[in-house]
C-alpha cells in the first residue's frame, strides 16, 4: 500500500488578517508561510517520494514546488482540481469574524454534513469529491511505484480535514474535532481491508523512517514496537 502526506499550504496573507480567502484567485504565502512550506520540505526532504500532487491554487503550488525542489531528485509533480478549496460561495473573502455571528456558523461547527454554503458547495460533496481523488491518486501511485511507495497531496485545511476523518472512520460531523495547521503534515497509508492514520497535524519531527516503506500487515495487538531508528540494527530473532 502506498502512504501519503498530506500538507497543507502555508499561511497566507488571508490567514494572516482573519479572512476566508476560499477559492480567491492571487492569495500568496506570506513571509511566515514561505518560511513554514521549507521547513516542511526540509522535512520531507529525509523521504524519496514518487510524485506530488497540488491543488490548482497558488498558495498550494508555492507549498509543493517547496517540496519539490528539496527532493534529491526531483519528482513529478501535477494539479488536480478536485483537493481544491471549498467552494464557500457567498462566504468567500469575507472576515471570519463577521461569519461567526451568522446562523450557519455554528452549524458549521456542530453538524457539518448539514452545510450548503450560500452559493457554493456542501461540505458532504467537498469530502465526496476530495476523498474520491486521493484514494484514486493513491491507487495509481502504487500501481506505477509499488506498495512501499510515498507521495505528498498539497491541499487546504478542511479538505485534509475531511480526508483524515473519512481515514479515521469518522462521521462528517466530528470533522472539526481535528486540526491541519499551516504547512502541517498528516500521514495516511490506505490499505485493502483499511487505512491507517499514521500521523496528524505534524510541524515537526522525523520523517526519515517513511523512506523504509510503512508495514503493511494487521495492526499488531497491544500497539507493537513502532518505526526502528534510522540508525537501528534489525531485530535478531532468538530460537
Amino acid at each position: 500500500m502506498a502512504t501519503v502526506l498530506l500538507v497543507r499550504h502555508g499561511r497566507t496573507t488571508a490567514n494572516a488578517t482573519g479572512l476566508l480567502a476560499g477559492r480567491t484567485p492571487g492569495v500568496a504565502l506570506d513571509a511566515h508561510g514561505r518560511d513554514q512550506a521549507a521547513r516542511t520540505g526540509d522535512r520531507i526532504a529525509a523521504v524519496p517520494v514518487a510524485a506530488v500532487v497540488s491543488s490548482p491554487l497558488d498558495r498550494c503550488r508555492e507549498t509543493a514546488r517547496a517540496i519539490v525542489e528539496r527532493q534529491a531528485v526531483a519528482p513529478p509533480w501535477s494539479v488536480e482540481d478536485e483537493i481544491t478549496e471549498c467552494d464557500y460561495g457567498r462566504w468567500q473573502g469575507r472576515r471570519l469574524d463577521d461569519l461567526a455571528k451568522e446562523d450557519l456558523w455554528r452549524t458549521v461547527q456542530s453538524h457539518p454534513s448539514a452545510v450548503v454554503f450560500p452559493g457554493g458547495e456542501s461540505m458532504t460533496g467537498m469530502q465526496a469529491r476530495a476523498v474520491a481523488a486521493i484514494r484514486r491518486h493513491d491507487a495509481e501511485i502504487e500501481a506505477e511505484h509499488g506498495p512501499g511507495a510515498v507521495w505528498v497531496a498539497v491541499s487546504h485545511g478542511d479538505i485534509i480535514k475531511s480526508v483524515l476523518a473519512d481515514a479515521l472512520g469518522m462521521h462528517l460531523d466530528m470533522f472539526q474535532r481535528l486540526e491541519a495547521g499551516p504547512a502541517s503534515v498528516s500521514i495516511v497509508s490506505y490499505g485493502a481491508s483499511r487505512p491507517r492514520v499514521l500521523a496528524i497535524n505534524t510541524d515537526s519531527g522525523d520523517l526519515s523512517w517513511l523512506a523504509k516503506g510503512v508495514h503493511a500487515g494487521d495492526a499488531a495487538v497491544g500497539g507493537g514496537a513502532g518505526a526502528p531508528a534510522a540508525d537501528a540494527p534489525a531485530p535478531r530473532i532468538v530460537t
